[in-house]
Parts: structure tokens; C-alpha cells; sequence
């Protein structure tokens, strides 16, 4: 039997109050391990210990804090197959994913603010000319611009990404200044507190990251409303997000949060098709369909709507489900049985909706263990189908014709998120013009690439503020005003 894994606290690794639950694999539904039951106690000790080496370390020299993150990613990397097997068994994700986008992900983005650290942390505001009044006597002020640590930051990531997620939090957080309370996602933690050991062994002062978890909502509330959090980063679901958000305004809390996303794909007539059915495959075939940006809302001008259908049946038709850790695999699992019976309820809900099943739809042969869905293809749908309005965060997509281009902008800001929208057009200047004119945090024109120094985040109930890039420095820091006479 695996060893019981403990919580991270102060700096010790710590027995749970309220014992252990069991890790499940998507794929098999064997046990990968015993995670830690904080109790709400625990989780305050969590924030207390962040909130005492707050001070010690945002004064830590910035050359300092890049060196210690730049050895995490090094140990990072240097368990890197470990790390891999581990995030593939627990996240279901395909061994190729779990490589190249969540490990390797993860020690880039230590890596990147290692970087970050040493980034100009001041800048210079043109002086001003003040005349003599009330205020004083007439001269020039100067002025300076310094951002700040925010102080004690709640990490809450999600289960899609235990790798790149939490190194998206904690790095920058770190590099800032700021201390860490990280309570992962309950479905696969046990990646983060691989992340806290290489982070430990990099040297990270006792309390600057805390890890706890939990398998219920509770560990997560104590992290939000613990008086000594400062700062709340969260990336899950917009109902999540909108509760932490009521904890956070009673308090004054700074937030960060990435939360749901129905990505429009924008498909104008004169578009590549079968480079946009590959854009738009990918909601079938990355992490079968449970990322917040995929291009899960087609939205196609009526003159090619049968000709991409067509296409992205085949796309759908030729992606390999099954086992994530065998060569070969395409499609695996989806989290858990819980999520898989969501999705396939959204698969029937459609039918009753009047949506037609093009591909899909059914549970995939030969799978009696494991949480699988097939790749599935709703067509004939509607702009009012809760299909296409709320975010299902699996591996279907929805289909929705429309006439001429305002009609169908009209139909892409017609949605209560606003995360990353694409476009399609075989002009480019046209497809600029309608990505500016989209409500979406991100336009992805003729491309599901993202540039990883963009700002990312939403419009709408699709998140508040912006992160990546130097963009998450900016996110986790303070701004404060230094001014005086010259």
C-alpha cells in the first residue's frame, strides 16, 4: 500500500487531523494514494505560518527568490519521469500530455519568474508642476510607482492541470514576495506536494508554501476566509468562484479568478476548414475537453456549415480513446464517474433540446473501467440550448449555423462567459476585425496557440483580473504611490 501522503505546513510535513481519502485513477479506478484530510484548524495554521514568514521573505533579496525558484525547476526536472507518471495516473491525462503540458509546463513556469523576479519592481511617474494653494507652496513633485507583495495568497487550482496550474499561482506569487497556502484541486493533489518537495529542497524558507487538501469544500473555505489570507487565486468553476468571491468582498480580499469558459470558434466562409476543424478537434482530443479555453461553441456561416460538420465527424472519428498510458492514445479519461455522468446528462439533455447527435454520444466499447467519454458532435442546435450556454468541460461540441458575419459576432457575445474566443477567416484583416469586436479576455485568429507572455483571463463571468506573462507579477503585487517635492 502506498505511504499516506501529509500536509505541508510551517515547513514540517504534518499528520492530517481527519485522516486520509483515497486518489482514484480515471483510467483503472485503482487507488494511486492516500491524500491528507486537513481540518479547518490546520489549514488556519497553514495561513498563520504563511502570515509569519510573510515578512522575512518579501524582503528577501529578488536574486534570492529566483535562485530558489530556479532550483525548484531543476528538481522538477530532474524527477521528471516520476512526476509524470505521477500526474498521468491521478489526472487521467495521456502520457503526452502529462509530459510536455503539465511537468514541463510546471518547471517553465518556475523557470519564468526565476526571471520574473528580477523584474523592474518601480517606475518612474512624469514629474508635476503644482502651483502654490491650500496644498502648499507652488514647485514639482515626483513621483514613483512600486508594486508591492499583496501578503498571504490562497492558491486554489483546478483539477485539469495539477502541474502547470499551481506553478502558474506559486511561482509568481513567490517571486513577488507573497507567501502561499495551496490547496489543490481534491480529485489529484498529490502533484502539488511533489511541487512542495522540490520547492523545500530548493531551499524555501519555513512557511513561505503551505500545502493542504481535502476531499470536501471545507479545507478550501478555511483557506478563503482564514484572517490572515490577504489574496485569493482561483481557477474552477464560475459558481465556485462567485461564492469565494462573497467571502473575499466581506473581507477586502484581493482576488485573481479564472473561472468558467463556453469558448465561441467564429467559422467565416472563406476559412480553411480543415485547419479550423483541427483548432476545434482539440476539445476532443486534449484532456478530453476539460479545459476552460477550448473551442467548444461552433458558431459556422451557413455557406460551409455542412462541409466542417463533415470534417470535424472525421476528426472525431479517427481519435484513439483509451488507456492514457499507452502509445497511441488520443482521448482517455475524464476526471471522474461523477464528472463522466455530467457530461453524458448534457449529451441526453441536448437530444431532449433537439440538437442531433452527429458523432458521439454513446459511453466508448470496451471500457468497463475508467471514466470515458466519446468524442461527441451536436449539430442542429440552437443559440438558447443550455447545451451551448452553459460549459459542460468535456469532449462535445456544439454546433450553431448562422447567416452573416454581425449575425454571427451577435451570437458569439451572446453568452454569459467570456474567456477565449476564436476566428476563422481566410482574410486576416476581416478576422481582426471581428475578434476586436468579440467580449472574450482572448482571440485566437486562425490559431488555438496562446503566446504565454499575453494576458489571460476573462470578460463577463468568466474571471477577474489577468495573469501570465509579467502580467501575474502585476497580479499578485499591491501598487503604491511614493511622492515627493523636487
Amino acid at each position: 500500500m502506498t505511504t499516506p501522503q501529509r500536509l505541508f505546513i510551517g515547513g514540517e510535513w504534518t499528520e492530517p487531523d481527519d485522516g486520509h481519502y483515497e486518489v482514484i485513477n480515471p483510467a483503472t479506478e485503482d487507488v494511486v494514494g492516500l491524500a491528507p484530510e486537513a481540518s479547518r484548524a490546520q489549514v488556519y495554521a497553514a495561513a498563520a505560518a504563511a502570515r509569519g514568514a510573510f515578512p522575512a521573505w518579501s524582503r528577501t533579496r529578488p536574486e534570492e527568490r529566483a535562485a530558489i525558484l530556479d532550483r525548484a525547476a531543476d528538481l522538477m526536472q530532474r524527477d521528471f519521469a516520476a512526476n509524470a507518471a505521477l500526474a498521468r495516473a491521478e489526472s487521467g491525462a495521456t502520457t503526452g500530455t502529462a509530459r510536455s503540458m503539465q511537468v514541463a509546463v510546471g518547471a517553465a513556469r518556475f523557470r519564468r519568474y526565476a526571471r520574473g523576479a528580477l523584474e523592474p519592481v518601480e517606475e518612474a511617474i512624469p514629474p508635476q508642476i503644482n502651483e502654490a494653494g491650500p496644498m502648499g507652496r507652488a514647485g514639482v513633485l515626483g513621483a514613483l510607482a512600486v508594486r508591492q507583495p499583496v501578503g498571504v495568497v490562497t492558491c486554489i487550482t483546478s483539477y485539469n492541470n495539477p502541474w502547470a496550474n499551481p506553478a502558474g499561482k506559486v511561482a509568481p506569487a513567490l517571486a513577488m514576495g507573497n507567501t502561499v497556502v495551496v490547496k489543490p484541486a481534491p480529485q489529484d493533489p498529490l502533484s502539488v506536494y511533489r511541487m512542495a518537495e522540490a520547492l523545500a529542497e530548493a531551499g524555501v524558507p519555513a512557511g513561505v508554501v503551505n500545502v493542504v487538501t481535502g476531499s470536501g469544500p471545507a479545507a478550501g473555505e478555511a483557506a478563503v476566509d482564514s484572517p490572515d489570507v490577504d489574496m485569493v487565486s482561483f481557477t474552477g468553476s464560475t459558481a465556485v468562484g462567485q461564492r469565494i468571491a462573497e467571502v473575499c468582498g466581506r473581507g477586502m480580499k484581493r482576488q485573481l479568478m479564472e473561472l468558467g469558459g463556453k469558448g465561441a470558434a467564429v467559422v467565416l466562409d472563406d476559412a480553411d476548414l480543415d485547419a479550423a476543424a483541427a483548432g476545434i478537434g482539440t476539445t476532443f482530443s486534449f484532456y478530453s475537453g476539460q479545459i476552460c479555453t477550448a473551442p467548444t461553441r461552433v458558431l459556422v456561416q451557413r455557406g460551409v456549415h455542412d462541409a466542417l460538420i463533415e470534417r470535424l465527424t472525421a476528426y472525431a472519428g479517427h481519435l484513439p480513446v483509451g488507456d492514457p498510458a499507452a502509445k497511441g492514445t488520443v482521448v482517455g479519461p475524464v476526471i471522474s464517474a461523477a464528472h463522466r455522468d455530467r457530461i453524458e446528462s448534457y449529451v441526453e439533455l441536448g437530444r431532449k433540446e433537439g440538437a442531433r447527435v452527429v458523432t458521439g454520444g454513446e459511453r466508448p466499447a470496451g471500457h468497463d473501467r475508467g471514466f470515458y467519454v466519446a468524442p461527441t458532435l451536436l449539430a442542429d442546435c440552437t443559440n438558447d440550448m443550455r447545451v451551448v450556454r452553459e460549459e459542460i468541460f468535456g469532449p462535445v461540441v456544439v454546433v450553431v449555423p448562422f447567416d452573416d458575419e454581425e449575425e454571427g459576432i451577435a451570437l458569439a457575445n451572446d453568452s454569459d462567459y467570456g474567456l477565449i474566443d476564436y476566428v476563422w477567416s481566410g482574410d486576416v484583416a476581416r478576422a481582426f476585425g471581428v475578434a476586436r469586436r468579440l467580449r472574450a479576455g482572448g482571440v485566437g485568429v486562425n490559431t488555438i496557440g496562446r503566446n504565454m507572455e499575453a494576458p489571460f483571463g476573462g470578460f463577463k463571468r468568466s474571471g477577474v483580473g489577468r495573469d501570465v506573462g509579467s502580467y501575474a507579477l502585476h497580479a499578485y503585487s499591491e501598487l503604491q504611490a511614493i511622492v515627493w517635492p523636487g
